[in-house]
């Protein structure tokens, strides 16, 4: 990690390491301020030079005992006191947990910003619709064991692709029958003139076959990561 070693340097690849755990604990008595300093204390050579300018960006309470702040409010105070050095490495454990969908987007923020720095986050959540908003690439893991690590794109691209598709009216019943017959359309589902479906396959192929309906509108779309990865757990050929 970090080029170090990792039980002989362990200090020092702490000392340059943000970290949140996923159930964010401290003594109940200490006040929002005394946490990030005690905190800051363990890693007296880096200066918690972060400190201000996140306090600010995220509202946080420092003058209140952590026993009376609400979730999202000591999630704050984990958030900061994981940044508040600028370490190299932060590693975060379900980081958005109690956090309010404002405080969510600014920590999206926060996360591409170091990134474009140039270092580096490793995110664990079970929110797939933050992973595919935030992540580059994304480990998937299944019953203990790396099943994949890719870009969200490449990901994504690996699953079905969505497409909801409008008919002229009048149409929908032969649309229905030659749907049902292209080969590389599956989960046809139909709604009056309207036919949601999945593709496989070369997506050229598929609009060849449309051609010879009475097309109002089609929209495509790739399938989101949390449809890859039900598709995954499942054992579907992906």
């Amino acid at each position: 990690m970090l080029g170090l070693d990792s039980t002989k340097d362990s200090l020092e690849i702490r000392s340059r390491t943000g970290y949140l755990p996923g159930e964010f604990s401290l003594p109940a008595n200490l006040m929002g301020l005394e946490v990030l300093d005690w905190l800051s204390s363990l890693r007296p050579d880096h200066a918690p030079v972060r400190r201000a300018e996140l306090i600010e960006r995220f509202e946080v309470q420092l003058d209140r005992p952590m026993n009376e702040l609400s979730k999202g409010n000591r999630q704050k105070i984990g958030v900061v006191q994981a940044f508040q050095h600028s370490p190299e490495l932060v590693i975060l454990d379900e980081p958005t947990s109690g956090l309010d969908p404002l405080m969510q987007d600014e920590f999206h923020r926060l996360v591409r910003e170091f990134v474009l720095e140039g270092r580096t986050v490793f995110l664990s959540s079970h929110s797939l619709d933050e992973v595919q908003h935030v992540a580059d690439r994304v480990g998937i893991i299944r019953d203990g064991n790396l099943v994949t690590v890719e870009t969200v794109e490449t990901l994504r691209g690996r699953g079905l692709r969505r497409a909801t598709l409008t008919v002229a009216s009048g149409t929908s019943d032969h649309a229905a029958d030659l749907l049902a017959a292209t080969t590389g359309i599956s989960d046809l589902h139909r709604r009056g003139d309207v036919f949601e479906f999945a593709i496989r396959g070369a997506f050229s192929e598929v609009l060849a076959g449309l051609g010879q309906l009475d097309v109002v509108d089609l929209l495509s779309r790739s399938a989101d990561l949390d449809e890859v990865f039900l598709a995954m757990y499942r054992g579907d050929d992906l």
